[in-house]
């Protein structure tokens, strides 16, 4: 059986994939007069003690709810949703109100979700989902003073003006997911701790700021931790629809284990192509591999065995995790994955400071934006998706990945 290895750290999350979709707008609105589920899984333990009185915050989400890239979009959607309603009926009272747009994973159109979402009087943003949209919207957020969170865009541009300059740090712009390089370093770290094939290929994606910046923080680890890069084969997203050229250079060049630090959709087709050649390297992916067992048509025993690194496990024991699996089953019948995760970590760990913070719908969004980043660089945080979480000033997070692995067509604890 062909061995396949990914991991995942999250993320992140994420992604910066090319527009598509339909070029509709899409909007849904929350409050506490729809009726709750019955989970309350994060309330008490993560958002601490205490209730919320006033007049209601208006938080905004925005994402790929159709498209390519909407199997991100929709979970992040759908457990932004679940938590907001939880929230609600919980506190007796609204203490959010909340709505999503659409932006078909692309900056301009993520941009005009962005003033649908000002427009309609948003003073927190929740988004967005992809990268490149998410660079978009976070420099009109610094114009704004409005603060933002995303669950799963990773890249250091995001959080940063100069993505590898710290000094040039936002400020109002935070991530809940892993960056990029924490993913290509711990990457390289989990395969030579683990005694995994020392001679490796590696696929990715050169127009790619989240594949490529993956990649080189990969490589410089590999040269300290003795691992041997035999092959770095590149594609674009204008010539990816063939990638079985760049696998026969890794078979060639005598790979032991391919390194994919691409999205899902490419690497199903690299796994397609394998199976065809008789290729059975050990194949080790990221964050954007997540995803893979939605795609239609794809046979998912290709990724029996595929092991990832991710802060969330639908099928971990503790009660916080089975009860959101359950109250997601329930309102969305399929299984939350680690974007899902991380977007309910996302409108907990802001409920959090604002129980902590004092803070309430009657503020403007910049005075809520200033009084977010003080909790936020300031708090500790316990989630689905780690304990412990903290962030620094540049608004990247601290938190340590979970090992899970596909086993029989869904993911298992390890």
């Amino acid at each position: 059986m062909k061995k396949v290895l990914s991991s995942v750290l999250a993320a992140s999350m994420v992604l910066s994939l090319a527009a598509c979709g339909s070029t509709a707008t899409t909007s849904e609105s929350s409050s506490a007069s729809t009726e709750a589920t019955s989970s309350t899984a994060a309330t008490g333990e993560s958002a601490g003690s205490g209730s919320y009185t006033g007049t209601p915050i208006k938080i905004g989400g925005i994402g790929p709810i159709t498209g390519a890239a909407a199997v991100y979009g929709n979970a992040v959607k759908n457990a932004e949703e679940l938590a907001i309603k939880e929230i609600n009926a919980a506190n007796g009272s609204d203490v959010f109100e909340w709505q999503f747009e659409d932006d078909e994973n692309d900056a301009e159109k993520s941009v005009n979700a962005y003033n649908t979402l000002k427009d309609w009087g948003m003073q927190i943003l929740a988004g967005p989902v992809t990268t490149t949209p998410s660079v978009a919207v976070a420099a009109e957020t610094v114009n704004d003073n409005l603060f933002m969170l995303t669950p799963s865009a990773s890249s250091l541009s995001v959080i940063l003006n100069d993505g590898n300059d710290e000094s040039t740090a936002r400020g109002n712009v935070f991530q809940i997911c892993f960056t990029d390089p924490n993913q290509g370093v711990a990457s390289a770290d989990y395969i030579a701790d683990n005694g995994l094939p020392t001679k490796i290929g590696v696929i990715y994606d050169s127009s790619d700021a989240y594949s490529s910046g993956i990649y080189e923080k990969f490589k410089a680890e590999a040269e300290v931790k003795g691992l041997e890069i035999v092959a770095a084969e590149a594609f674009t997203a204008d010539n990816k629809a063939d990638l079985s050229t760049q696998l026969a250079k890794c078979q060639e060049a005598g790979a032991e284990l391919v390194f994919l630090p691409i999205y899902y959709q490419e690497a199903s087709q690299i796994l397609i192509a394998a199976d065809k050649i008789g290729y059975e390297p050990e194949f080790f992916g990221c964050d954007g591999m997540d995803g893979i067992l939605a795609i239609e048509g794809f046979d998912t025993s290709l990724a029996e065995g595929l092991m990832l690194l991710t802060p969330f496990a639908a099928d971990a024991q503790d009660e916080k995790t089975q009860a959101f699996v359950a109250a997601y089953e329930a309102a969305y019948g399929e299984t939350p994955n680690q974007f899902a995760a991380d977007a309910y970590d996302v409108i907990y760990s802001i409920y959090q400071a604002i129980l902590a913070g004092g803070i309430n719908g009657d503020m403007d969004a910049s005075e809520i934006s200033d009084a977010l980043k003080t909790q936020f660089t300031s708090m500790t945080f316990d989630g689905l998706t780690g304990t412990g979480m903290t962030w620094d000033a540049t608004g990247a997070i601290s938190k340590n990945p979970k090992a899970v692995v596909i086993k029989d067509g869904a993911y298992a604890a390890m």
